[in-house]
């Protein structure tokens, strides 16, 4: 959400944002917003001018009082009364414009940062830069399940008796290779200086309207009937929400956390074959990685983050690539985004395996987050978010990237510590 200050001051730099977002339906909506903020702080000036005259004149019936003028007193009370009556009406019309103003602002999309290159769609998306060779072995690369079902390691099927489709059992050394991941991933993160969370799995519904734009909420978000309650589609959701309303003393920044949660998203819409199997779910896990910092510092951080995404998945011998997000495919709250894609030797491309973004103050000004200077000075927080590892997303890229010709997979050696020492999975299954 964007300053109304901003916005009263430079309505045309904000519908200019909207069309670089591709978003037109939405540039009315400045309009409402300079209407419904202009009556709301006329009316404020006139219930301020009114409060003043009431002030006035309650001092003047004490003296009238106390002089016995009485009916002098008492037509003066009239007026007070008279005044009460219209400041309850301007109230009313202050807080009907008021909550017309946020509605709005809640809508309309962060400034983008001047870097964002411009497209519409995810088709539009920039390659930065590639880390590793990409390679396609002689032999076929079996689709990601069918790997996994050679070493008995995954159950669809009992799966969709017990929830439906996009819900899985994962099982044996499929199942270990899962949790190893996620432990690399946390201790990676520790050593990198963040420290280790685990949140809440369900958070309120103010949390979730302080987090994410509308439009994401209703895409991703399972409610608990008849409860403010929802599951979280990420644990950035609850670890930005621990900060509400919260004054930060700007010597404890920045926040450098690392979380790990389940996560559970509705995933609207159809999808693609390669979108099958693990890949597009309602439930999986994850380690996150979020920053709370000074405005200034937003910048360095979110290099910060994406390359620690980076550095990751070359530990383990994943080529990845980097690609800036265009403004098309940037969420209304994001200032700047970047996904990182693994390789798939099977699909002979690359494939999303996390996402970064720096939030600038929206997030922050929605939940109230502010930072206290040593001299007393209060501004807002910027925020910001990646993903370490999606599990069992990145088994898709492990398993792939590690397959050789006989039906094993090689472990990489930064994690056989995590898998008991084992250097390699032998297939169970011809």
């Amino acid at each position: 959400m964007i300053d109304i200050k901003f916005l009263r001051e430079n309505p045309e730099a904000v519908r200019e944002n909207i069309r670089k977002k591709f978003q037109d339906v939405k540039l009315p909506l400045v309009d409402e917003v300079i209407e419904m903020d202009a009556e709301s702080r006329k009316a404020q000036a006139e219930a301020d001018d009114l409060r003043a005259r009431r002030n006035k004149i309650s001092k003047e019936i004490g003296a009238l009082m106390a002089q016995g003028k009485r009916e002098e007193a008492e037509e003066k009370k009239k007026e007070v009364a008279a005044n009460a009556e219209r400041l309850a009406q301007l109230d009313e019309i202050q807080k009907q414009a008021d909550a017309r103003v946020r509605e709005a602002m809640m809508m309309i999309p962060q400034i983008i940062d001047p870097s964002v290159p411009i497209g519409k769609d995810d088709s539009e998306n920039v390659e930065i830069q590639k880390y590793g060779d990409p390679l396609v072995p002689e032999f076929e690369i079996p689709y990601h399940t069918q790997i996994m079902e050679s070493f008995d390691g995954i159950d669809l099927d009992a799966a969709g008796r017990v929830a439906g489709n996009g819900f899985y059992y994962l099982m044996g050394d499929i199942a270990r290779l899962h949790s190893a991941v996620l432990a690399y991933a946390r201790d990676f993160m520790i050593d990198r200086g963040f420290t280790y969370y685990v949140p809440p799995f369900m958070i309120r519904g103010n949390v979730v309207t302080g987090v994410m734009s509308f439009a994401e909420m209703d895409a991703m978000m399972y409610k608990i009937e008849g409860e403010d309650l929802y599951l979280i589609g990420t644990s950035e959701h609850s670890m930005i929400g621990k900060f509400i309303n919260q004054i930060v003393p700007e010597d404890q920044l920045p926040k450098t956390l690392t979380s790990y949660s389940p996560c559970f998203r509705k995933e609207k819409g159809a999808h693609g074959i390669e979108e099958r199997g693990i890949y597009r779910i309602h439930q999986f896990e994850k380690q996150e990685m979020i920053v709370v910092c000074r405005p200034e510092e937003s910048p360095m951080w979110y290099d910060k983050l994406w390359q620690n995404t980076v550095d990751l998945f070359r530990s383990m011998d994943i080529p990845v690539r980097t690609l800036a997000c265009c403004s098309g495919d940037l969420a209304d709250l994001k200032v700047k985004s970047c996904d990182v894609e693994a390789w798939s030797p099977r699909q002979k491309k690359y494939f999303e395996v996390g996402s970064c973004s720096n939030l600038g103050d929206a997030q922050a000004r929605r939940l109230k987050i502010r930072v206290q200077s040593a001299d007393g000075n209060k501004y807002l927080a910027h925020t910001l978010n990646n993903t370490v590892v999606a599990s069992p997303r990145m088994l898709i890229a492990l398993l792939e990237n590690n397959l050789r010709a006989d039906g094993s997979v090689a472990i990489p050696k930064s994690l056989q510590p995590y898998m008991g020492g084992k250097t390699e999975l032998r297939p169970k299954q011809a």
